[in-house]
C-alpha cells in the first residue's frame, strides 16, 4: 500500500510533465498498463519507450491531477487532464481516469479509462 507522500510525489512528477521519469521511479519492473481494455503493455521498459514516443511527438504538454484522489488499500484512482500541443500544429485535450494497483511504494498495474474520441487531434484554434 502506498503512503500518501508517495502518491503526492508521483502526482507531482506527472504534473511536472516528467512522464518518463515518473514511470522509471514509480512502476515495478514487470508492471502492466492497459488502455480502455485493450492489450496490456508489460514491463517498465515498454512503458518508458511508449512515453518517450508520445513525448517526442509533443511540442508541449500540460498535465493536471483533478482532486480528490481516491485511495483504498493498494488501489488508487486519479483523474487526469492532459493538454497536448503536437509538433504538427494540432492539439489534443484528454480527460481520463487511471485505476492503479500498487505493490508497496510502486505501481504494479494501471488501467486507463477515457473516451477514445478524445485521441483525435484537432486543429488549434
Amino acid at each position: 500500500m502506498p503512503t500518501a507522500e508517495t502518491i503526492e510525489r508521483f502526482i507531482a512528477r506527472v504534473e511536472q510533465n516528467a512522464h518518463v521519469e515518473a514511470v522509471q521511479e514509480f512502476y515495478t519492473e514487470d508492471s502492466t498498463m492497459q488502455e480502455n481494455q485493450g492489450v496490456s503493455r508489460r514491463g517498465r521498459d515498454a512503458h518508458v519507450e511508449n512515453e518517450q514516443k508520445v513525448m517526442a511527438r509533443a511540442r508541449s504538454l500540460t498535465s493536471e491531477c483533478v482532486r480528490p484522489v481516491f485511495v483504498s488499500g493498494d488501489r488508487v484512482v486519479i483523474r487526469w487532464i492532459f493538454k497536448f500541443q503536437w509538433q504538427d500544429g494540432t492539439s489534443t485535450h484528454m480527460e481520463e481516469l487511471a485505476y492503479q494497483r500498487w505493490e508497496g511504494e510502486r505501481i504494479a498495474e494501471e488501467i486507463f479509462f477515457y473516451d477514445p474520441a478524445q485521441r483525435v487531434p484537432k486543429l488549434r484554434e
